[in-house]
């Protein structure tokens, strides 16, 4: 008889298998298996060195070791970047304050230290036709020098249109022969204080101007330009200001009578053009590749360094070796 070959009742089921759903062979799977494990390998980018392969040198040491301390530099900056905000500015034409009536309150305080406070008065006046004389609300008179004196403070509100407002004696009940208008300027200032250290502006231009030895009869113009300003912070909170610059003269002045009657006056304009200044944070993902380019390129570097060092190191004994041999 000759030999026959016997299957199993699993391979005849198998098979069976196999060929009702028409599926490649179990010997073509076996084969494709060691291909298909190793394909996730293959896909590797970051393969690895074994450590009998490698060989430190104390150079590599010394260039990780400032590689480390370089990285560490440039983390803590860009982290107290990330973490510190900017000012951002910007220039526009527009009123940026609309809900305001068409008013910019202003804030006033001089000292006249040779003129009685019965005398000091602040007059206010604008094209739309407002004249106020004497104005009150709002305003205090503290004597100087045992009452020869008086410093002058007061919080008031002009229209947005091109005016002035004055210290003078033109309120008086009775005109003085010789006002003395000599005066220190406190402050001057237009719209909401902004206590920002990091915005640099003229909100107080005149702040400190000092007047105290000009000639005492003559009258002074102070010409400003004035400037919208608004600070918008972190949680979208905005401040309205002003800031201003300034032009002075002084001169003498005569009435109609050929009588002196001195004023300070404060002659102004509105500019057309904002001031916007915006506090910023810097976004999370640009701190990301900041960091990501820190690590990556000092690594890069570092590595260039190096195996050029250890390369020529390594030329160099062969050299040596040449020469001894």
């Amino acid at each position: 008889m000759g030999c026959q070959t016997t299957k199993d009742a699993s391979d005849v089921h198998f098979n069976s298998v196999c060929q009702f759903h028409n599926l490649p062979s179990p010997c073509l799977l076996f084969l494709f298996l060691p291909f298909l494990l190793s394909l996730p390998l293959r896909l590797d980018i970051y393969r690895k060195v074994p450590k009998d392969l490698t060989q430190p040198t104390y150079t590599g040491a010394f260039i990780s070791i400032c590689c480390c301390v370089f990285m560490l530099f440039l983390f803590l900056s860009e982290l107290t970047g990330f973490i510190a905000t900017e000012i951002v500015n910007e220039l526009y034409v527009d009123d940026p304050d609309k809900d305001s009536g068409g008013k910019i309150d202003v804030s006033l305080n001089i000292s006249l230290p040779n003129l009685h406070c019965d005398l000091v008065g602040l007059d206010i006046q604008d094209e739309m036709g407002r004249h106020e004389v004497g104005h009150i609300d709002n305003s205090m008179k503290i004597a100087l020098n045992n009452g020869q004196g008086c410093r002058f403070e007061g919080e008031f509100s002009i229209n947005k249109v091109p005016g002035n407002f004055h210290v003078s004696t033109h309120s008086a009940t009775a005109q003085p022969q010789n006002p003395d208008m000599t005066h220190l300027i406190h402050k001057l200032a237009f719209g909401e204080k902004l206590q920002v250290h990091t915005v640099q502006g003229a909100f107080n231009a005149l702040g400190g101007a000092n007047r105290l030895e000009s000639n005492a009869l003559a009258s002074h113009d102070y010409i400003l330009k004035i400037v919208p300003t608004v600070y918008e912070d972190l949680a979208g909170r905005q401040k309205f200001s002003y800031q201003y610059t300034v032009a002075n003269k002084e001169y003498v002045a005569y009435s109609h009578t050929g009588r002196i009657i001195p004023a300070i006056w404060f002659r102004y304009d509105l500019s057309p053009i904002t001031v916007k200044y915006t506090e910023r944070r810097q976004p999370l993902y640009r701190f990301i590749t900041s960091i990501c380019a820190i690590i990556g390129g000092t690594f890069t570097v570092a590595g260039i360094i190096d195996s050029c060092i250890f390369t020529a190191s390594e030329a160099w004994k062969k050299i040596q070796l040449g020469k001894l041999s």
